[in-house]
């Protein structure tokens, strides 16, 4: 497949970027982006503790609400060139409903991962990176090249997936090295979830998309 040329079908790409966009510097206006950080963000613990002595965001709605939090314009505008790039091309194959629908799920996928690989963890998870992963791992099964010397297109297609996870990843720490922030880290277990997301439901998207056409 061919990503399309225009950004008419991505709708839902460029009005969850702005809402993101929009988020951020609202936060930032406000002078408290710690505190949004600690409202929206994704907190594994609170899913076990019974109470918090602070008033937060449902806690069933912070792996969405995470999403619009960041830890600095560096984040901010890393997450949004790729999936501005990315989700393009996705929402136009899988229209506006796949769209959203793998964002939330990479969202939810993401948050799953990350408490599962930190079931304990206190400081509160932020960022649109797992939700974009989702995107990133759709965009490599639709889209992705069979560059690796494999007989078999099928896993050829996930070698090369898996070789752009890796790359996402990579990327994503470099960033968090370069322009960390006071108690920044980067959840990759996080983005590998979201990508994974990505990779399952791609097809199925697709097919959802042109069963009810």
């Amino acid at each position: 497949m061919r990503p399309p040329e225009n950004w008419r079908s991505a709708r839902a790409t460029v009005a969850i970027a702005g809402a993101t966009a929009l988020a951020w510097l609202l936060a930032v206006g406000a002078g408290a982006e710690n505190y949004a950080a600690l409202w929206a963000g994704f907190i594994p613990l609170r899913l076990s503790a019974l109470t918090v002595g602070t008033a937060l965001a449902p806690v069933a709605l912070t792996p969405l609400t995470a999403t619009l939090v960041h830890s600095g314009f560096p984040h901010l505008i890393l997450n949004l060139l790729i999936f501005l790039f990315c989700g393009r091309a996705v929402e136009g194959i899988l229209g506006m409903r796949g769209l959203i629908i793998l964002y939330a799920v990479g969202a939810y996928a993401a948050a799953a991962a990350h408490y599962l690989a930190n079931p304990m963890e206190t400081v509160p998870m932020v960022g649109a990176s797992g939700a974009i992963s989702a995107v990133v791992g759709a965009y490599a099964m639709l889209f992705g090249r069979n560059r690796v010397k494999v007989a078999n297109p099928t896993a050829a297609l996930w070698l090369n997936a898996l070789w752009l996870a890796a790359a996402w990843v990579a990327l994503q720490l470099m960033v968090g090295i370069t322009f960390t922030t006071a108690g920044a880290r980067i959840a990759v277990g996080a983005h590998i979830g979201g990508f994974l997301a990505g990779l399952v439901l791609a097809k199925p998207l697709l097919l959802l998309r042109y069963r009810g056409a």
